[in-house]
């Protein structure tokens, strides 16, 4: 194979790999705005509910509460994971039923900080607003199923 033959063949491979590159650049999926990344449904939600400026600041202060609880439970149910998984080391099984039971109470809290988190939204509400946080509860359940998020208010 000669020079010519070889030059020839890498200056059409480099093509290739170019254009490979710009038809990917191009056509792939455009990442989502910024605050559907680090908002989750709060802009959905404000936006749906027609949410004032003073409702949306205590509506944020709601939002942070929240997510410490959530980032407070989520520690624990890691804590006695690795405390329930730490016993298949042992050949005692006796404190297995006490960290299962203990991952349910923590379950419960975590689903019970939710259902408190969206009364407390829903006691912000207007009378008006009230009815759109009905038609808005329908997609909450779905929303937070672990391992699927549908759009908010289907």
């Amino acid at each position: 194979m000669s020079k010519v033959t070889m030059l020839t063949l890498a200056v059409v491979g480099l093509l290739a790999v170019n254009l490979g590159l710009i038809a990917f650049l191009v056509l792939r999926k455009p990442a989502p705005p910024p605050h559907e990344r680090q908002d989750g449904p709060r802009n959905v939600i404000i936006e749906k509910l027609g949410l004032t400026e003073a409702q949306t600041a205590r509506y944020d202060q709601l939002i942070t509460e929240h997510q410490a609880e959530i980032r407070r439970l989520n520690d624990e149910i890691r804590k006695t994971k690795n405390n329930l998984y730490a016993t298949l080391a042992s050949d005692s099984e006796s404190r297995e039923d006490f960290f299962i039971s203990r991952l349910g109470a923590l379950q419960r809290q975590v689903e019970t900080a939710h259902y408190t988190h969206f009364m407390a939204l829903k006691n912000l509400c207007t009378p008006d607003q009230k009815d759109k946080f009905n038609d808005l509860t329908t997609s909450l359940a779905d929303y937070f199923a672990i391992g699927k998020r549908p759009p908010m208010g289907r």
